[in-house]
C-alpha cells in the first residue's frame, strides 16, 4: 500500500495556534483524533506507527499538538501543562468543533484515542460533545482525572491497560464503574504503562483499531 500523504492543519483557538497532521485514506470509515499523553507530540514515532495501522484499516487520523510550540519547552521543564486537564480538554473540544465545520471531514464520525492525561481530556470532550464523538479509546489513561464528566459520556468507550500497570489499572477500574455508556476494560498481559514490551503496542493498535472500525463505520 502506498503511504498516505499528510496534510498539515492549523487550529486557531484564541491566542493558541496548534499544529496537526491529517491523513485520510480512500473511502475512510471514520476519523480518529489522537489526544497525546504526558510529554508526547504529533511527531512521536510510536503514535505515528499506530496512526499508520489505523490508516491501513480504513480510518482517517489526525495527530495534533495540544500545546503550542512556545508551551512545549516550558512543559518539558515544569510538567505542569500536561496535567492542566481543563486546558487540554478545552483545546481538544475546540479542535473537534473546527473539524465539524470542515466540509471535507464533516461526514466522518469521530473517535478519540487518548493516552495518559490526554485520555481524561478525551472523555471530557466526549461528554461535552455527545453528538460529535462516536467512540473513545484510552491507552494507559489517567481517566480518573475526567472526574464528574465520566457519568456524562455517551460514546462507547474502551479502556486498554497494561496488565503490570497496577496503579493505573486500579484507577481505570474505578473510573469504568462510573461510566453509564457501553464500555469495556481490556488488559494487555505482561505490559507496563508505556507498552514498551515486544508486541504490546501492536496489540494496543489492534484492539483500538477493532473498536474504532466497529463504532465509527457508517
Amino acid at each position: 500500500m502506498n503511504p498516505l500523504v499528510s496534510t498539515p492543519m492549523r487550529f486557531t483557538l484564541g491566542r493558541a495556534r496548534l499544529h496537526g497532521d491529517l491523513r485520510v485514506p480512500p473511502q475512510a470509515c471514520g476519523l480518529v483524533v489522537f489526544v497525546h499523553g504526558s510529554g508526547s507530540s504529533r511527531h512521536s514515532p510510536r503514535n505515528r506507527n499506530v496512526a499508520r495501522y489505523f490508516n491501513e484499516r480504513g480510518l482517517a487520523t489526525l495527530l495534533f499538538d495540544l500545546l503550542t510550540t512556545q508551551e512545549q519547552p516550558l512543559d518539558e521543564l515544569t510538567r505542569r501543562l500536561r496535567f492542566d486537564i481543563p486546558l487540554l480538554s478545552q483545546r481538544l473540544t475546540g479542535v473537534v468543533d473546527q473539524l465539524r465545520q470542515d466540509a471535507g471531514l464533516r461526514e466522518l464520525r469521530i473517535g478519540l484515542f487518548g493516552a495518559s492525561t490526554g485520555a481524561a481530556a478525551a472523555l471530557i470532550t466526549a461528554a461535552s460533545r455527545p453528538a460529535d464523538i462516536a467512540a473513545v479509546v484510552s491507552r494507559g489513561g489517567r481517566v480518573d482525572l475526567a472526574a464528574d464528566a465520566l457519568e456524562q459520556v455517551h460514546a462507547p468507550t474502551l479502556f486498554i491497560v497494561g496488565g503490570r500497570d497496577h496503579e493505573v489499572l486500579r484507577l481505570n477500574r474505578d473510573a469504568a464503574a462510573r461510566l453509564r455508556c457501553p464500555h469495556q476494560l481490556t488488559l494487555v498481559e505482561g505490559a507496563t504503562h508505556l507498552f514498551d514490551e515486544p508486541g504490546s503496542l501492536q496489540e494496543v493498535a489492534r484492539l483500538a483499531g477493532d473498536w474504532f472500525v466497529r463504532q465509527l463505520a457508517p
